[in-house]
C-alpha cells in the first residue's frame, strides 16, 4: 500500500494500514487539519467547503465521509457529488467558499484515490499554505463545536451544467463556427467525469455526430488512466473506424486532455496547449506561461505573433503563480493542461475542447495539416535512480559545468537549453529519482542529449 502526504494534498491506495495507504483515520486527520487551516484564515464568520469527486469506486464512500467530517468540524458543506476539477474550482468562487476538496487521484489507477485541495479562490492552495497544513496534521483541531455549531449540508448536482455554460458563454468560444463546420467527434472519458460533461458540452457546442467511448462514470476504467498514446488504442481505432475528425481523451478528473488525428495518429498532449495557444494568440495578443519541462514550441508560437513567452516550475500552483505576474492570456503544462485565465485558473480539458474546436472550425483542413503547421519537436521522458547521492545540487553544479555554452535555469533542478534543444534535470518529490526530460528538433537528438548528460551524472556520480 502506498500514502504520499505532501503540501498539495494527500494521495494514496484504498486501504492497509492507517499511515501505508489512504485510510479512513488518514483522510480524518487530513480533513481535520484543513478545517482547522481555513478557520484560522478566516476568523470572523463560518467557513463553508465544496466537495466534489471523480467516478472511482471509492469516491462515494469517502464523499460521505469528508462530508461528515467537515460538518462535525463545523464547516458548511456544499456537496457536488460526481463532478470534474475544473467544475469544482469554478464552484468555490460561485458559492463564495473559502475552500474546496477534489476526491480524485487524477491519472492514477482505480485503486488509487485522493484529496486535492483548494483556497477560496478555487486555486490550489500555496506552498505556504501546504507547509502549514502539514504541520496541523499532527495536531487536529484544538477543539470540536458542539451540537448547535456544526456545519450545514447542502448539494449542487449541477456544477458541470454550469462549467459548460460558462465555455459555451466565453468570446474565444464560437458555437456557430463549430456547428456549421459539421465536424464528428469521438471521445474517450474512461469511465469517469468525462463520460458526462463531454457529451453534454459537445451537445451545446453543436457537434451532432459524436462518437462515445468508456462514457459510463462507474470507475471501472478501461485502460490505464493517464491519457497518453500507448493507453489510447481504442480511442485511435474508434476514430479511424468512423471516420471521426478528432479524437479526445482527458483522465478521470477532466484536466488534461490529449488528442488523435483523424487518421488515427496522435497529435501530442505536448501539442494540446500549443495548438490552443495559436488559436488564443491569434485573437488575443498577449504573453504565454508553461512549466520548464514543457515543449519549446509554445515559446515558437509566442514569437510568432511577437508576443513574450515565460517557464516556471513544474507544478499547476507555479504555472498560475506565474501566469499571474506575467498576466498570460493562456499558459498550461505540456501533459495536456490548458489553463484560460479569462474562464479561471485551473487545467480545464473542457474549455481545451472548446477552443480546439472553435479553432479547427475556423481554419477548415485536417487536423493533421494543423499539426504540420506547429513547430516539430520530440521530448523524451528518463529517469535516474540516486538513492545513493547525497549531495544532489553538487550533481546539478557538475552538469551545468560540463556545458558553459548551455543557457541555464535553476528554478526547478537545472535547466539546459542548447540552440537544439533543451535537458531538464528535477529530483522527484516522491521517488529516489532525477527525471530527465529532454527535447530536440528529432526523437534521435533528443535521445541523444539525455544520454550524454546521463552519461555525466554517471561519472559524477562514480567519481
Amino acid at each position: 500500500m502506498t500514502l504520499i502526504v505532501s503540501i498539495s494534498g494527500i494521495r494514496g491506495t484504498i486501504g492497509g494500514e492507517p499511515g501505508k495507504g489512504l485510510t479512513p483515520p488518514d483522510i480524518l486527520r487530513f480533513v481535520t487539519a484543513y478545517c482547522r487551516m481555513l478557520r484560522m484564515q478566516h476568523p470572523d464568520g463560518r467557513v463553508k467547503v465544496v466537495v466534489g469527486r471523480d467516478g472511482r469506486k471509492s469516491g462515494p464512500a469517502i464523499n460521505r465521509m469528508v462530508c461528515g467530517v467537515l460538518q462535525l468540524c463545523g464547516v458548511d458543506v456544499v456537496d457536488l457529488g460526481l463532478s470534474t476539477t475544473p467544475s469544482v474550482e469554478l464552484a468555490v468562487t460561485w458559492h463564495k467558499a473559502q475552500g474546496g476538496i477534489i476526491l480524485t487521484a487524477s491519472h492514477n489507477g482505480a485503486e488509487w484515490n485522493a484529496l486535492k485541495l483548494l483556497d477560496h479562490k478555487g486555486e490550489f492552495i500555496s506552498e505556504a499554505a501546504g507547509r502549514e497544513l502539514l504541520l496541523l496534521t499532527e495536531k487536529g483541531m484544538e477543539t470540536y463545536p458542539d451540537e448547535g455549531s456544526k456545519g450545514h449540508y447542502t448539494t449542487d448536482y449541477q456544477s458541470i451544467e454550469r462549467h459548460v455554460e460558462a465555455i459555451l458563454q466565453h468570446p474565444l468560444v464560437d458555437i456557430e463556427a463549430i456547428r456549421g463546420a459539421q465536424l464528428s467527434v469521438a471521445f474517450d472519458g474512461i469511465n469517469s467525469s468525462g463520460g458526462i460533461a463531454l457529451p453534454l458540452l459537445l451537445k451545446e457546442l453543436g457537434v451532432n455526430n459524436v462518437f462515445p467511448l468508456n462514457d459510463q462514470p462507474d470507475g471501472q476504467f478501461a485502460h490505464n488512466p493517464e491519457p497518453l498514446p500507448e493507453h489510447l488504442g481504442q480511442l485511435r481505432d474508434l476514430v479511424k473506424k468512423k471516420k471521426a475528425d478528432v479524437g479526445f481523451a482527458v483522465d478521470p478528473d477532466v484536466d488534461r486532455l490529449a488528442v488523435v488525428c483523424g487518421d488515427g495518429s496522435f497529435f501530442g498532449e505536448e501539442n494540446t496547449l500549443v495548438a490552443v495557444a495559436d488559436y488564443v494568440l491569434s485573437v488575443t495578443p498577449g504573453n504565454t506561461v508553461s512549466n520548464l519541462s514543457s515543449s519549446r514550441a509554445l515559446r515558437d508560437v509566442t514569437n510568432r505573433y511577437g508576443q513574450q513567452y515565460y517557464a516556471s516550475a513544474v507544478g499547476e500552483v507555479h504555472v498560475v503563480e506565474m501566469m499571474k505576474q506575467v498576466e498570460a492570456v493562456i499558459g498550461g503544462e505540456g501533459n495536456g493542461g490548458v489553463i484560460l485565465p479569462s474562464l479561471h485558473y485551473g487545467r480545464d480539458a473542457l474549455a481545451g475542447v472548446a477552443l480546439f474546436l472553435t479553432a479547427l472550425a475556423k481554419r477548415g483542413g485536417t487536423l493533421q495539416e494543423w499539426k504540420q503547421s506547429l513547430p516539430e519537436y520530440h521530448i523524451k521522458k528518463n529517469k535516474v535512480d540516486v538513492g545513493t547521492v547525497d549531495d544532489i545540487e553538487g550533481l546539478f553544479d557538475a552538469v551545468a559545468d560540463r556545458y558553459p555554452e548551455a543557457e541555464t535555469s535553476s528554478l526547478d533542478g537545472l535547466k539546459l537549453d542548447f540552440q537544439e534543444g533543451w535537458v531538464h534535470l528535477r529530483k522527484s518529490n516522491t521517488e529516489p529519482i532525477i527525471r530527465i526530460y529532454s527535447e530536440s528538433c528529432s526523437a534521435e537528438g533528443a535521445e541523444a542529449l539525455a544520454a550524454e548528460v546521463m552519461e555525466v551524472m554517471k561519472s559524477y556520480v562514480e567519481a
